[in-house]
This record gives C-alpha cells, sequence and structure tokens, in this order.
C-alpha cells in the first residue's frame, strides 16, 4: 500500500489487505474473488468505525481485523453492515457481537436459512456435487462458526453518522439475494456494493429477478462515486458496473430466446455460448442465471433446490 491515495480504481491493486481509498474509506481486499474470497470495506470517523461485511468463516475475520488494528485501535469498530446473507459477508461477525450489526430486512430474514449448516450439507455430498462443494468450500472452516445475525434493521434506507462522515444505506434487492444493500460515503466518492457487484467473475442471481438487478446497476451508476467496492474481484468504477449489467442484460435476452423456443432451463444452460462471457470466473453460474429469468417470465414455474442448483453448476464446470 502506497502512502498517498490512489486518483483512480485502477491504481488500487488487488492484493490481499488493507487499502487506503481516501481520507476516510479503506477497502479490504481478498483475492482471488472467487467462491468464498470476498472484500470488505471500513469507515473510520474520529473515534469510531464502521466496517462492511465479515468474511466467510472466523479465523478470516480475525486476519482481517487484525489488519485494520492500525485504522481501528482508535476508532473502534462501533457498527457492521451486512450487505446480504450469504455467508462470505456475515460468518465472521460474531467477533463483532458487541456491535450495532445492522442489515436490511429482508437480509435479516434470509440469514435464518443461510447458516453454516447449509454449506456444511453440500460439503457432505456424495459424486459431483460433493466433489464440486469441497472444491471451491475447503478452504473455510464452517463448524467452529456461531451464526451472529443482524440486531438492527432498516426497509429502504438508512442514514448514519459515523462520528461526522455521513454514510447512506441503500436496500436495492431482491436482485443477488433477497435483500441487497449498497454502502455510501457520498462525501467521499465512494460505494461499496456487496454482491451486487462480481467484478472478474460471474454474477449469481440466487433471489432475482435480473430486471430488478439491471435496475440496481443503473442506480448505483446514478450515484456520484469514484471508487467502486465490489463484493468480489478489484476495485472499480462505474465501468465495473456497466460490465455486470452488460452480462445480467445479455443473459436475460438469451435465455428469453430458449423460452420462446419451448427449451427447459437445463437445455438452455448447455445451448447458451457464453462467447465474451467466457473468461469470467465461475462460468456454470449460468444455470443459475437463467433459472432466474426463466423464473421472471414463468412466475408459477417450480423452484429448484440450492443441491440441484449447485449440481447443475458443477456439471458446467466439468465435475462429474
Amino acid at each position: 500500500m502506497t502512502t498517498g491515495f490512489p486518483a483512480t480504481p485502477g491504481d488500487v491493486p488487488f492484493e490481499k489487505g488493507l487499502h487506503r481509498l481516501t481520507g476516510h474509506c479503506s477497502a479490504w481486499l481478498v483475492p482471488d474473488g472467487t467462491w468464498g474470497w470476498s472484500n470488505a470495506g471500513l469507515v473510520t470517523g474520529e473515534n469510531r468505525s464502521l466496517l462492511v461485511d465479515t468474511l466467510f468463516d472466523v479465523p478470516m475475520t480475525r486476519e482481517m481485523l487484525s489488519g485494520l488494528a492500525g485504522r481501528t485501535e482508535r476508532r473502534p469498530i462501533a457498527t457492521v453492515v451486512n450487505t446480504h446473507a450469504n455467508g462470505d459477508h456475515w460468518f465472521g461477525n460474531e467477533l463483532l457481537a458487541d456491535a450495532e450489526i445492522i442489515a436490511s430486512e429482508p437480509t435479516a430474514t434470509e440469514m435464518g436459512s443461510n447458516g453454516p449448516d447449509l454449506i456444511l450439507a453440500l460439503l457432505d455430498q456424495d459424486g459431483p456435487l460433493g466433489r464440486f462443494a469441497r472444491h471451491i468450500f475447503s478452504p473455510f472452516d464452517f463448524a467452529s462458526i456461531t451464526p451472529t445475525p443482524a440486531n438492527r434493521t432498516f426497509a429502504d434506507e438508512l442514514h448514519l453518522d459515523v462520528d461526522g462522515v455521513a454514510v447512506q444505506l441503500s436496500c436495492l434487492g431482491p436482485a443477488h439475494t433477497e435483500g441487497d444493500s449498497v454502502v455510501l460515503v457520498p462525501d467521499e466518492g465512494v460505494l461499496y456494493a456487496g454482491d451486487l457487484l462480481f467484478i472478474g467473475g460471474t454474477p449469481i442471481s440466487w433471489a432475482g429477478p435480473l430486471s430488478n438487478w439491471i435496475a440496481a446497476c443503473d442506480r448505483m451508476l446514478a450515484m456520484d462515486v469514484e471508487f467502486i467496492v465490489p463484493g468480489h474481484g478489484p476495485v472499480t468504477g462505474k465501468d465495473g458496473v456497466r460490465g455486470v449489467r452488460d452480462y445480467l442484460e445479455w443473459v436475460q435476452g438469451e435465455a428469453a430466446d430458449r423460452h420462446r423456443k419451448g427449451m427447459s432451463p437445463q437445455e438452455a444452460m448447455r445451448d447458451i455460448s457464453l462467447g465474451r462471457f467466457a473468461e469470467l470466473d465461475e462460468r456454470g453460474r449460468i444455470a443459475q442465471n437463467v433459472l432466474s429469468a426463466y423464473y421472471e417470465l414463468d412466475p408459477e414455474m417450480e423452484r429448484v433446490d440450492t443441491r440441484e442448483v449447485f449440481r447443475r453448476i458443477a456439471e458446467l464446470e466439468g465435475f462429474s
């Protein structure tokens, strides 16, 4: 990390650790940004700090808190914001259980069904599904987690004052999950986007609809920001938002075309050629994204459970 602040998002190296963005805003980046390797953010006021997300397990979160100590020793973390209910953004909450932990109302509800037991069950599966789950999740320790959900919720927006630093929380979901939130620090031109942004990786629409995620991208593009910290991948600017929106619009169109032709979601996921998006990591996530598009086109369609979704992703990722 350099002594000055970066001039552009491209000046922030995608290297593990703490990166100062502005006078009051920092990012904790975790390469390589694939399954479970997520980012966090820190907003520091005069005497206290706000943390945006914890990490996938307790050891990772403890390492992060140690790495943030230079910024937080005199400005302890008093507030945690969990951007959504996927475990890689809140399973480390127990280390900050005395803080105020804030999440949107849908996220707080979804946390009840998105605890470590869900992942432990996937890891225990036989066959391709189990091999795939162990391939992506084996680096993390889920057995020792004490789920510590939000203790304060909000509906659409919440304005906070971190010792003179204005922070705005906005729930833009459902999209990636039921209650995706972003954290805007308007006077610093910084946005913490959670998993509404995957930079270098394939977005995955667990909740959808895709049209709402596209609208969320438009709302982020309308914000006056320079630095955007994604849930996964390097710090970006508005071009990163446009890239995610382009992918979502492309999936929406490709899926709609095959839905009109009478293809099933499984037939469609195998038929779609990824083209320019083939270079993204986690390409198999198109299995869930096609389902999300089909659910929007046919609201009465039966939902596919999480295990089956992972099985389809595993198939597309070459696990057989």
